[in-house]
């Protein structure tokens, strides 16, 4: 097996690993926490972070950072709220959202490669540019106040075994699901890790690099679109406050997954993996009732330090052969 997907098999495996241990002391320590509707209420709960997550994936797998996503979640649910407010239905406004975050994706790929941008600096623009265009659309938070949200209540849901799930968990499982499916069984995403690895190499062996960038970014945008459409959905408002730090949120749960920061290894699964610890950390906490919930940002932080020394010392015991751009 070639070593370059050892290593992000590794880290997905102590994710997993994390994870089970994570459960198995909740279920330990409170009764129900390892039920089934508790866990499908996890994954609900951070449906819109996974979402945005798989699509911050991409982006960092190509060696690049999406600082944008709070913000273009924000913007989004902020969009659909004022449009319903003129009179359009939800599912259109959510498509005509869903479509703009794919746009500005576009844009900020081809910034990136037509003027070799570093995607720090681009993303950081568009994250201030997103978050001041959710206040010119609204300055407080507005409801979305239509009969389709009255049906979406009590629709927004599906019964397995007589456990209700909402649908928002599928939403997030089946873009999950996607994007691995895209990374691991598409020319595209080899083409991504391979941009990830090193540019230079890349382009020598026949890969479109811009053309790749624009791809991954147009993804992360509409990932992150969907995530405001999710969030949107499961609050029935939108709020240009929210979402703050979500960027941040996202690109831990991609780094605990297993993802290289430096780009070229990594995988969704990893980012699942990712985004449900951080949730099964945050469900911890409210089980036990009298913890500050400051709590989960230093087990976040213990965790990342972890992860990071993690690949490093994975890194030195395979060598150079080891590295994401042989």
């Amino acid at each position: 097996m070639n070593r370059r997907f050892r290593r992000p098999q590794a880290s997905t495996t102590v994710a997993a690993g994390i994870l089970v241990l994570l459960i198995g002391l909740g279920a330990i320590r409170f009764e129900h926490f390892a039920s089934f509707g508790n866990l499908a209420n996890l994954v609900g709960d951070y449906a819109f972070v996974g979402v945005a997550a798989v699509g911050a994936t991409f982006v960092i797998l190509s060696g690049g950072v999406d600082l944008s996503v709070g913000s273009l979640v924000a913007f989004t649910a902020v969009a659909i709220a004022v449009l319903v407010d003129h009179g359009w239905h939800p599912l259109a406004a959510a498509t005509a959202a869903f479509g703009f975050g794919t746009l500005a994706g576009a844009v900020i790929g081809m910034l990136v490669w037509w003027f070799d941008l570093p995607p720090f600096l681009m993303t950081l623009i568009a994250m201030f540019a997103f978050r001041a265009g959710g206040f010119l659309l609204s300055s407080q938070a507005t409801p979305i106040m239509h009969p389709f949200m009255a049906q979406l209540s009590s629709g927004y849901q599906v019964s397995v075994g007589g456990t209700i799930i909402p649908a928002r968990s599928l939403i997030f499982l089946a873009f999950a699901g996607a994007g691995a499916l895209t990374l691991a069984r598409t020319r595209f995403g080899r083409q991504v890790c391979a941009v990830g690895g090193s540019r230079r190499s890349a382009a020598v062996m026949g890969v479109g690099v811009g053309p790749t960038l624009v791809g991954i970014y147009s993804l992360a945008g509409a990932a992150s679109a969907l995530a405001g459409v999710v969030f949107a959905f499961g609050k029935q408002a939108g709020d240009p406050t929210a979402a703050g730090g979500l960027e941040l949120t996202v690109i831990a749960a991609v780094v605990i997954g297993g993802t290289l920061l430096s780009g070229g290894v990594g995988s969704v699964l990893g980012t699942g993996l990712g985004v449900l610890i951080l949730g099964a950390i945050r469900l911890l906490i409210d089980f036990q009732g009298d913890l500050n919930p400051a709590w989960t940002s230093i087990a976040t932080g213990l965790l990342l330090l972890g992860f990071v020394l993690l690949q490093k010392l994975l890194g030195r015991l395979r060598g150079p052969a080891a590295s994401p751009s042989t």
